[in-house]
């Protein structure tokens, strides 16, 4: 029903829009899941984005059966009912209190990232999530939400079964589920690609969206009487044929060459993986272009996103602007590409006036690359986690039809996303050697 979690949170927000008028709003994601459908509802609506990290209190001897939950602040909301059904003493209330309390404000203060949580007092509160089953965290968000001070609460998402959905109704003024499916079995059976959420992702999620200073539309109208805030180092703006995109440029000193990175469906420039694998790729006196590959107004539409021939064209007119920077001019050129970025990475490669000098795929489809496969000359390196088999699967197809030198890398235990300890250490360790052997005599 869904292409991802992106997709979802498009088509909820499509919904939204025509019902959510008050500019008063803020979009609240339930981590970790819901919080990349948020991050599209609030961008739709120009709302700002935080997460809700709520606990749900479970008796003692019956975790799964809640007596109540926290949120941050010290917001309690206790279900007497429960409480004396089971007969929990105020001892076991306060022991099972404290030690949810400290995960909520742990998980916080990971995901924020030091940033402060945004007041909902008196406001519109969209609470979101990829899905619900049993209810329980939605209903326990919301009823947080209102202790916070919500004036309303709005709970919104893309699947749920009508029972749920009717129940919920109790603790949220609202409740907008895009498909009530009679029949769930799970909510990631809803989703072509359901692939977890990582730490990492949620928090460049909220670095990405409004940020809480702004506190949505009224002061993004102010921010624009300072259009021009001083730049991060490295900071560029890419021309790339009718778009401009933005991008971060680093070229150390003598630089033996310049990586190009060509992120995945769902990310960024900000991509926290592709960020650390060019900090290393810099410490090897490699140079690294970080850039969007899409504007704001194009990844709106989610085809953009999974055309494979419109990015690498993206890439190509990126790639000639590169070689007119006074800084890199003649330097040898390389790709690095996560997911479908890899793909668009190898369809450009396989251009006839091609330059690059090498390529490497992270948990990459090289597959959507299709019949481009065997006109790549460039030296690709495929590197796959040994836990993500089915990638694994498309990558050894993929490797059959390359012509040009390549090789396939198996990162050991690793999953799709390489956030095993070490495993992503391995693959900037793989790219670094790799772009290095490939680059030296290029230049």
């Amino acid at each position: 029903m869904f292409v991802d979690r992106h997709d979802a949170g498009v088509r909820l927000a499509e919904r939204l829009a025509g019902l959510v008028t008050d500019e008063n709003v803020v979009v609240l994601g339930l981590p970790r899941g819901g919080v990349p459908v948020a991050f599209e509802v609030a961008r739709a609506l120009g709302a700002p984005l935080d997460v809700i990290v709520v606990r749900k209190l479970g008796v003692p001897f019956q975790p799964e059966l809640g007596f109540g939950a926290v949120g941050e602040g010290g917001v309690r909301v206790i279900n007497a009912d429960v409480v004396r059904m089971a007969d929990v003493t105020p001892e076991e209330m306060s022991t099972v209190e404290e030690r949810e309390q400290a995960e909520v404000l742990r998980r916080a203060r990971r995901f924020r990232d030091g940033r402060p949580p945004i007041d909902i007092a008196g406001r519109t509160v969209i609470v979101v999530d990829d899905g619900i089953a049993t209810g329980g965290t939605a209903r326990a968000a919301c009823q947080v939400a209102h202790a916070r001070g919500a004036a309303r609460v709005i709970l919104a998402v893309p699947v749920g079964t009508p029972d749920t959905v009717a129940s919920l109704r109790e603790d949220a003024d609202e409740v907008i589920c895009l498909e009530t499916p009679t029949a769930l079995w799970a909510i990631g059976t809803w989703y072509a690609d359901f692939t977890q959420t990582p730490d990492e992702q949620v928090t460049e999620l909220l670095r990405r969206a409004t940020p809480p200073a702004a506190e949505g539309r009224t002061a993004r109208k102010k921010d624009m009487t300072n259009p021009d805030p001083p730049k991060p180092a490295g900071e560029v703006t890419v021309d790339a044929g009718p778009v401009r995109l933005p991008g971060q440029l680093i070229v150390p000193e003598e630089a033996a060459g310049v990586v190009v990175f060509v992120h995945g469906s769902g990310s960024s420039r900000h991509s926290p993986r592709n960020r650390y694998v060019a900090s290393v790729l810099n410490r090897a006196g490699l140079g690294t272009l970080l850039f969007d590959l899409l504007t704001v107004e194009e990844e709106y539409d989610r085809g953009n996103v999974f055309d494979i021939e419109l990015l690498a064209g993206r890439l190509a007119q990126v790639t000639n602007w590169l070689s007119d920077q006074d800084r890199v001019a003649g330097l040898p050129v390389g790709y690095f590409g996560a997911s479908t970025g890899a793909a668009a990475a190898l369809w450009a490669a396989a251009e006839p006036d091609s330059r690059v000098a090498a390529i490497v795929s992270r948990g990459g489809r090289p597959d959507l690359a299709g019949p481009r496969l065997p006109a790549v000359r460039a030296a690709t390196l495929l590197i796959v986690g040994g836990c993500d088999e089915l990638v694994l699967e498309l990558n050894q197809a993929a490797q059959e039809r390359l012509t040009c030198e390549n090789r396939l890398e198996v990162v050991p235990d690793a999953t799709h996303l390489f956030e095993e300890p070490g495993a992503l250490e391995s693959v900037a360790a793989l790219a670094r050697d790799w772009f290095a052997d490939h680059f030296s005599g290029r230049a």
